[in-house]
């Protein structure tokens, strides 16, 4: 009889012990009837960050439904100011938000937000505009979801690559063997503007093409700038002109605006951009736009939202899929010409 009870004394201690160590376990895990995340643009009526806070309520809206979590997603516009930007994150800790996300105005100028959030213990996910090396390495809870910006240039070379080997002919207007260019630029210091103007010509090259620059200039990746820009170039290189790269799809509009007004091509340039908006997507079908390059958007939301969550509930990092180095989540591309995109214009 007292051997049965050592036996029951010894299985009661062994399920105590489970239970605190479960419990431990699941210690950092929060249950949380309603989540507060802060979200500054640096300008809301970017075409394509309005694809992303889109699709940010869409899954947010879908996760509330399926665990009946509120989330409360705050969309502020800092209209291209760091002062407003600056006074946007203070209301966000000053209302005590679980997580800021920021669309940086000028990736130069992180380490003020990145301080006073780190005096708060509020994370940060930065999207689209990432800080510079120095400014994610200030602190542990920084995080950044942006696209593959090389692959993407590299993307837009091969239509140009694949355009030129077959119809030379045709876009080789001065028959010198050789790609005459103009380049609209994203803003200048962005990340993704640097590297799609150097890997787009480099990968270009590395496949024995020669080109010769006429000229390239910042349009701010916006569409009225292109068509000012390409009215310029064309009243100063006219004819000449036979390909338009533009690091986004919005100035590569502009672009094509400019061309079809002006009455001055025998052959019309090739253009091409970033990014896959319904625009320009509807452009590649049309046959105005060569091609473009879909930054998708909608992974880039559901990462920040995916980051965002663990953050708030206290759910390790590591799990986050895609997550590298438990910092970045960086975005793969897709090649659009009018061959496939039937099948990803409605998407």
């Amino acid at each position: 009889m007292k051997k049965g009870k050592n036996l029951i004394n010894m299985f009661s201690l062994i399920l105590i012990s489970t239970l605190i160590i479960g419990c431990n376990e699941d210690s950092n895990i929060k249950s949380k009837k309603e989540i507060k995340i802060g979200v500054t643009l640096y300008r809301q009526d970017d075409t394509f960050i309005s694809t992303i806070t889109k699709s940010l309520e869409e899954i947010a809206k879908e996760n509330e439904n399926n665990d009946r979590t509120k989330v409360i997603l705050d969309f502020v516009d800092a209209k291209g100011s760091t002062i407003n930007q600056g006074n946007q994150v203070d209301r966000f800790i000053n209302q005590d938000y679980d997580v800021i996300c920021v669309n940086l105005v000028d990736r130069t100028a992180a380490s003020t937000i990145i301080d006073k959030s780190k005096s708060a213990d509020i994370p940060i996910i930065f999207f689209n505009r990432e800080p510079v090396e120095e400014d994610m390495s200030r602190w542990d809870k920084l995080y950044y979801v942006g696209a593959q910006a090389e692959q993407s240039a590299r993307l837009q070379a091969d239509i140009i690559v694949d355009e030129w080997i077959s119809k030379k002919v045709l876009i080789d207007k001065n028959k010198d063997n050789k790609i005459q260019y103009v380049m609209l630029e994203g803003e200048p210091g962005h990340q993704d503007s640097l590297i799609r103007t150097e890997y787009c010509i480099k990968s270009i090259t590395e496949r024995g093409i020669e080109l010769e620059k006429l000229a390239d200039d910042s349009a701010n990746w916006q569409s009225d700038q292109g068509i000012t820009k390409m009215n310029q170039w064309i009243k100063e290189f006219g004819d000449n002109i036979e390909v338009v790269f533009s690091n986004n799809d919005e100035m590569a509009l502009g672009a094509i605006h400019a061309i079809n007004a002006n009455n001055v091509f025998t052959q019309k340039p090739l253009v091409v951009g970033i990014d896959g908006i319904k625009e320009a997507m509807d452009s590649v079908k049309k046959g105005e736009m060569a091609g473009t390059v879909i930054s998708d958007s909608k992974a880039q939301a559901k990462a920040i939202f995916d980051i965002a969550m663990a953050l708030s509930t206290g759910h390790n990092i590591e799990e986050v899929e895609g997550i590298q180095d438990n910092k970045y989540i960086k975005v793969g591309h897709t090649k659009i010409t009018s061959k496939n995109v039937d099948l990803y214009i409605d998407k």
